[in-house]
This record gives C-alpha cells, structure tokens and sequence, in this order.
C-alpha cells in the first residue's frame, strides 16, 4: 500500500470517527433513559425531551456551521465544535436536574454536528466528483458500526456504572477526536475572509445554494429518500416489540442485522459504481425501495399474518438507504465547489428536517399499528423518487472541474 493510499485511508477514519460522534451520542444514552429519570426526579417522557433537543440542536448547528466552515477552513471549526461537545458532555455528566441536563444536550448537538458538516465538505474539497460517492459509501462502513454497538454499550455502562458515566465516555471520545483531527486531519481548505458571517449575507449565500437546480433537487430527494429511516427509528421499536412480542435483547439483534444491510449495500455502491454512474444507481434505486414500501404498507394491515415478509422488506428498504444516502449526498454536493461549506449544512439540514418530521408523523398518526410507520416510509421514498425523475427528465448532466462530463442517466 502506497503512501497516497494510507493517506486517503487515514482520512477516511478520521471523517468516520467524526460522523460517528452523532449515532453514539443519540443511541447510546437510550438504554439510561430510566436510570436519568429517577436521578433527576422527573419521568422518562420529560427525558424524551433531550433527544428532541439533540436533533434541533443538529438541524439548526448545521446551518451555522456552513458559513462558518467557508470562512475559517474546515479544521479550527472542527476542534471548536469538538471542544464545546466535550465541555457539553462534562456537563450532562454533572447534571443537577432536567433542565440543566436538555440544555447541555442541545450544547452537545450544537458541537457534535460539525463533523457532519465538515465532513461532506472535505470529501467535496479533496476527493473529483467521479469518485465522491464510493468515498461516502466507506464513510458509512465507518460510522455505520456506531448504531449497532451504541446501545449495547450504553446498557452496559447504565447498568455496572451509571448513565452519567455514559457522558464521561462521550466526552473522552470527542476529545481524542480531537486530538485525531488536530494531528492526521489535513487543512482541506484555505480560509476565505471574502465570506461573509453578517445574518443578511449568510441568507443570501444560502438562497444562492438553493437556487442551484442540481444541489436542490438532489437534496430534497437525499432528505426525502433518507426520511423513512428516522420512521422505521422511531416506530420499529413498538412494532417488533409490541406487536411482534420480542423482548430486549431480540430486538437489539434484529436491529443490528438490520443495521448490517444497511451497511453491505453502501460497499456493495462501491461495487456498481465502477459500471453505472450515482444518477443511474439512484433512481433504480428508488423505484425499488417505492416498490418495496407498497408492499410493506400492504403487509401493515396484516402483520402478524405477514410478519416474515415484513421483516424482510424492511431489510430491503434500509439496504436501498445504504444505496441511495452516498449516491444522493455525492450528487447534492458534486455542483457545489466554492461555496460547499454552505452546501454540506443545507443539505444536512434537509435530511435532519425531513427525518425529525417523519419520526414526527409517526407518533402523530399511532394507531397501534404498523401502519403509520409504513406509510410515512412510503410517502417519503415516492417523494425522493418523484424528484429524481424530474432531475433526470429535464436536468444537466453533472460536469466536473476541469469541464469532464459525468456519466449520466441513463448511461450505464
């Protein structure tokens, strides 16, 4: 393996390590929901409360760091971030009472979310667009191991040593990220004092990157398509544990196997995309995954009678996710050079508005049934399909720096 080579790879573990700091920090404080509540008085519905800080707290942190990124470069907002995460998770640990303790969250996701942010960004500032795609398929096979072992993690620290030790960890997890990132991150950007931080021109920058057909259209399907996973989050636990009666540790396992596909179709993406282009994968990609989600809303009404069927379709849509997240991300990013700090938190921004409103609708629409879940899961896959269609009916092909143009739909 050449220098060039391990460079890459080192890089890629980096900007992993950081994606990753956002599962860990959602998944592996669940299992001491009851522990928290009893410490600081209150019950777990009020504890419920932080985690929709967390995702507020990421939605909206993205948007400030866009700007912020373009700026200042990618690296000083990295260790800023990385360091009021930590202060943040000191302060959870230490937490007196409920309030105290939401806020220190909402601190949390305000730090956490830079990776995010940073991390499309750099991909978009070191790697041509033709390969952009294979790159945050890898970076799913990175992050993609923290939902998986999160949960377990976190039960077993809840129960030996206590939910605050859960935020020790965290917080000496960011810290040797920062420590990572201060010695293996390469500067991928030069600052630029010609960007602008006052709110009126952060706006119009903004505006700007809308404005651009392909980022949009390509974000909200990225934000439509990746939305059914935040409902298969938010109702999979009632559907495999009350309707289907599995207990704790069932439910963690099929999860994880779900987790596991979820993670093979992102290097299986690797593998198609040495033949078809991210346009072409996309779209086939989404017709299967519409498919997949009209026969899971027809299964719903059923369940119990097509319970096998039901779990295997909801393994197809997560690996569809795994195919669809690098592909959509690459394309969204791909007409964005200049301004792709801006871009990175726009289209975070998206997937987390749209993925916190179909956890939303979820709840909104219980019924004690699978039913809602597949619905908005169907509703959200229709959604990314149908603006697929419109980019690739009457879009552009994507053209590289350089004037190459990119393989597109429907080339193979």
């Amino acid at each position: 393996m050449n220098a060039k080579r391990k460079n890459v790879n080192t890089i890629i573990l980096v900007l992993g390590g950081l994606a990753a700091l956002g599962p860990f920090s959602i998944d592996m404080y669940l299992p001491g929901f009851a522990g928290i509540a009893k410490s600081l008085s209150t019950d777990m519905a009020t504890v419920g409360y932080s985690l929709t800080a967390y995702f507020l707290g990421i939605c909206f942190g993205q948007l400030i760091y866009g700007p912020v990124i373009d700026r200042f470069g990618r690296k000083k907002p990295i260790l800023f971030g990385l360091s009021l995460f930590t202060a943040a998770s000191v302060g959870c640990a230490n937490a007196p009472g409920i309030v105290w303790f939401i806020a220190c969250r909402t601190l949390q996701a305000l730090g956490g979310c830079v990776g995010m942010v940073a991390g499309r960004a750099v991909v978009r500032d070191l790697f041509p667009v033709s390969v952009t795609a294979k790159i945050f398929s890898t970076l799913m096979l990175v992050m993609g191991v923290a939902p998986v072992i999160a949960p377990t993690v976190g039960g077993i620290v809840a129960n030996m040593l206590g939910w605050r030790y859960i935020f020790w960890i965290l917080a000496l997890f960011s810290s040797f990220m920062m420590l990572v990132t201060y010695f293996f991150l390469p500067e991928s950007k030069v600052p630029d004092s010609s960007v602008s931080l006052m709110p009126g021109r952060v706006l119009f920058n903004y505006f700007a990157v809308l404005k651009n057909r392909g980022f949009l259209v390509y974000a909200l399907a990225s934000g439509f398509l990746s939305s059914g996973m935040f409902a298969y989050i938010g109702g999979s636990a009632f559907v495999y544990m009350k309707l289907f009666g599995m207990n704790e540790k069932q439910f963690g396992w099929i999860y994880a196997v779900n987790v596991g596909g979820l993670i093979g179709a992102s290097q299986l993406n690797r593998l198609l995309l040495r033949r078809y282009s991210s346009e072409r994968i996309s779209f086939y990609s989404a017709l299967a995954q519409s498919i997949v989600c009209l026969l899971l809303v027809i299964s719903a009404f059923d369940v119990i009678t097509f319970k096998t069927p039901f779990c295997v379709l909801i393994f197809l849509f997560l690996a569809a996710c795994g195919i669809l997240n690098p592909n959509t991300t690459a394309l969204s990013m791909a007409s964005c050079e200049r301004s792709a700090g801006s871009a990175s938190a726009m289209l975070g921004f998206t997937q987390m508005f749209f993925g916190t409103l179909s956890s939303c609708l979820v709840s909104l629409f219980h019924d004690d049934t699978a039913v809602p879940m597949a619905a908005v899961m169907a509703g959200y896959s229709l959604l990314g399909l149908v603006c697929l269609v419109i980019r690739f009916s009457f879009g552009e092909p994507v053209v590289e720096k350089g004037g190459k143009t990119l393989r597109s739909f429907p080339a193979k």
